[in-house]
């Protein structure tokens, strides 16, 4: 029996061009395509890619749920055992497109799915947990190690083999943990590795700490009367509706809303859809989470210079750190432009 591969790859490994094609809409190819050439010499006859999926980076990105509703048709129409996707290196539109449509195609065809991505990607924190995610360079020039590391846990995958640990394996660590006998207790285990960590050897702890990066200070604000101070909140605050459709948990987007015709936020026009608390109060008056009346009021008392036209609104509950840190970077240059001096965060 020969195992059904789909491909899944952007417009630029398709060999449509960079960034002038990154707004392509999704299409088939019936054959291998840019590095599933290779790859599909090195799955050794076992299994076949089928068919190729494209779609431009940015039309993924800005487009996500229309995109990955789109690939997954296409993706079904080739009765696949697997679906496999990139590499994506470093790309970061690129590595969360990957990340997303294998995580869509694991969890509705029940397939199993892998793509290879740079540990600093933001597609790897979003979806290590949902699909595997072969560790490779941050560049093309990893591409030979990738195409070998993705064809080998392929085979094991759709032969169904018993896989060691993510270590072992050369994938990212997926967050999963499997009981198995040892040979030796815990607690010898663990002075094993204090001794060896006194020692100054190289040991190997049996559980992995997030690592956060450290972001230094902003310099304080010189002179609050003349600053223009801009509201931000991770607490669900939106025009009533939602009409950018956020999350309610999990957010992969924000709002940007005009205030400046507001003096005050109140049932009949904003709303919490966040949902990680009780929102009841929060309905009622709005303003208790994004205080927006009492900065109008603190704004007419000269406490500070003005109040930024717009608020940006998500929702923080089950929000990755790298969308976060997205959310972030993208608002904040949009507040550096409009000449914004600090920003109020408000959170639950």
């Amino acid at each position: 029996m020969t195992f059904r591969v789909v491909h899944y790859i952007n417009q630029f490994y398709a060999g449509m061009g960079g960034e002038d094609t990154a707004h392509v809409e999704p299409s088939i190819r019936k054959e291998a395509t840019g590095p599933g050439l290779q790859l599909g010499n090195l799955l050794k006859g076992e299994a076949e890619i089928v068919g190729t999926v494209v779609c431009g980076d940015s039309y993924y990105g800005e487009n996500m749920e229309k995109a990955r509703e789109k690939c997954l048709e296409m993706i079904s129409s080739f009765k696949p055992d697997i679906l496999i996707a990139g590499p994506g290196f470093n790309a970061g539109r690129y590595g969360v497109a990957c990340g997303d449509i294998c995580a869509a195609a694991a969890e509705k065809f029940g397939i199993p799915t892998l793509t290879a991505l740079y540990s600093e990607n933001p597609g790897v924190e979003m979806y290590r947990s949902k699909t595997f995610i072969i560790e490779t360079g941050d560049s093309a020039r990893a591409m030979k190690n990738a195409l070998d590391a993705m064809a080998s846990l392929s085979l094991k995958l759709l032969r169904k083999e018993l896989l060691g640990s993510a270590k072992a394996e050369g994938y990212i660590s997926r967050g999963i943990r499997k009981s198995f006998f040892h040979e030796k207790t815990g607690a010898e285990r663990a002075v094993d590795m204090l001794l060896k960590k006194i020692r100054g050897e190289a040991f190997e702890t049996e559980l992995e700490m997030p690592v956060f990066k450290k972001i230094p200070p902003a310099a304080p604000v010189r002179d609050l009367s003349k600053a223009t101070i801009a509201l931000c909140t991770s607490g669900g605050i939106v025009p009533f509706g939602n009409p950018d459709h956020i999350r309610v948990s999990s957010a992969e987007s924000f709002g940007k809303y005009d205030i400046s015709g507001l003096e005050d936020l109140t049932a009949a026009n904003y709303e919490s859809i966040h949902g990680g608390y009780d929102r009841v109060y929060a309905n009622e008056d709005p303003d208790v989470v994004l205080p927006l009346d009492v900065m109008r009021e603190l704004e007419k008392e000269g406490v500070f210079g003005k109040l930024h036209d717009y608020v940006y609104c998500t929702t923080g509950t089950g929000t990755s750190v790298a969308h976060a840190e997205r959310f972030g970077q993208e608002i904040g240059e949009e507040l550096r432009q409009a000449g914004v001096d600090a920003v109020i965060l408000t959170a639950t």
